[in-house]
């Protein structure tokens, strides 16, 4: 290789993460895609409303917010992740069909919103929690309050302690900890991982909870990478089964090739490859009866990843709390995040431990400066419950 050659390549290298101005720039416009559309699904959360609609709405809201922006070009931009309602019991990824979703929220419903959107492959993901409710001004307690409140609190701890040079083992630990004192479990099978460019699931991620009798691979936060914080919280065991909902949900994975031997399954991937080669999408967006049938061989020859619906037991509650964070020279930015329910915990948090992690601010001092004030998140979320907008 010449020497032309490699600094193109070390330039490439080096454009393509948060060094560059302009990735940064991507990285926030489709957060704030990502920030509007729930700010404007959360009010629509209400006793009545239909799941399946919803959904449509959050993606039409995403693809709306993309078209206005970076117009010139033929910028690939949009829906980095479909819109997925899941609510009470139902962990995450429920996104359905239109014959099967007319299905109404009910009043005090824990509902939990996941969506992403991306600008030119750097990608933003918003996961939140709301209570499905005539009467807003009501807190909510009990189960439903603990699992929010346990998440809410784990996120922020995880959120403080994604500093270069810390082990995500500590996080994944401390997650644990919260979960703990709200009586609650991480949901097993919950992975927060780095991303880049069109890769929304790097080779660096860290588990919600780690299994017994497993030893995932730690390792240490660096300067200029970018981490989707995934946190999901159960008042159950926290060990989720794949239940009767059908899967709509999938990702391309760009590492198999098979030739598909059925026209219908070839026909699918060849729209899904143009429409969607590497971010996930769900089978919502294609004909039912066709993508019923397409899928199956798709999927029996590992071409797509699926992200199936999974379920909590009965009577029990999940919470979540999704965001993208980026991990910069001198701070740790919070890009998507929403207001949160008003609910009431009968637990808070007093651990000294925790509190000195929530109590920590998203930008690292310098030397011979003074100390920091609480940060604005912890401010705007005291650790004594309840939380409230």
């Amino acid at each position: 290789m010449s020497d032309v050659e490699m600094d193109e390549e070390n330039i490439e290298e080096v454009e393509a993460n948060l060094t560059n101005p302009d990735v940064v720039d991507k990285y926030k416009t489709a957060a704030k895609i990502v920030n509007s559309t729930l700010e404007f699904l959360i009010p629509l959360v209400q006793p009545g409303a239909v799941i399946g609609n919803l959904c449509a709405q959050g993606d039409a809201k995403i693809e709306e917010g993309a078209s206005l922006v970076f117009r010139q070009g033929k910028l690939e931009k949009g829906i980095a992740f479909p819109t997925t309602i899941s609510v009470n019991n139902v962990v995450a990824h429920f996104s359905p069909y239109t014959s099967e979703g007319n299905i109404a929220i009910n009043e005090g419903d824990v509902v939990k919103i996941e969506l992403g959107a991306h600008i030119d492959g750097w990608t933003a993901v918003g996961g939140h929690t709301v209570i499905a409710t005539g009467n807003p001004q009501e807190p909510t307690t009990g189960k439903k309050a603990d699992a929010i409140c346990a998440a809410h609190y784990a996120g922020e701890c995880a959120l403080r302690l994604l500093r270069p040079g810390n082990k995500v083992s500590q996080i994944t630990s401390t997650i644990g900890e919260v979960a703990k004192i709200f009586s609650c479990n991480p949901v097993e099978g919950t992975v927060s991982y780095s991303c880049k460019r069109f890769d929304m699931e790097s080779e660096k991620y860290f588990l919600n909870k780690v299994p017994e009798d497993t030893h995932p691979e730690d390792f240490t936060v660096e300067v200029n990478e970018v981490y989707n914080i995934n946190i999901v919280m159960s008042t159950g065991e926290g060990k989720p089964k794949e239940g009767e909902a059908k899967t709509t949900v999938y990702r391309r994975k760009l590492e198999n090739n098979y030739s598909l031997k059925m026209k219908t399954s070839r026909s699918l991937y060849r729209e899904i490859n143009n429409k969607f080669p590497s971010l996930p999408f769900s089978l919502r967006y294609f004909d039912e009866k066709t993508s019923r049938m397409g899928i199956v061989e798709c999927v029996n020859h590992d071409l797509f990843e699926p992200y199936p619906v999974t379920y909590e037991k009965d009577g029990e509650f999940v919470a979540q709390f999704k965001f993208t964070v980026l991990v910069l020279p001198g701070s740790i930015q919070k890009l998507t995040a929403a207001p949160l329910p008003y609910v009431s915990s009968a637990f808070s948090i007093t651990d000294p431990k925790l509190t000195n992690i929530l109590n920590m601010g998203l930008k690292r001092a310098k030397t011979n400066k003074k100390k920091k004030k609480k940060s604005k998140a912890a401010q705007a979320a005291p650790v004594d419950t309840p939380v409230s907008q």
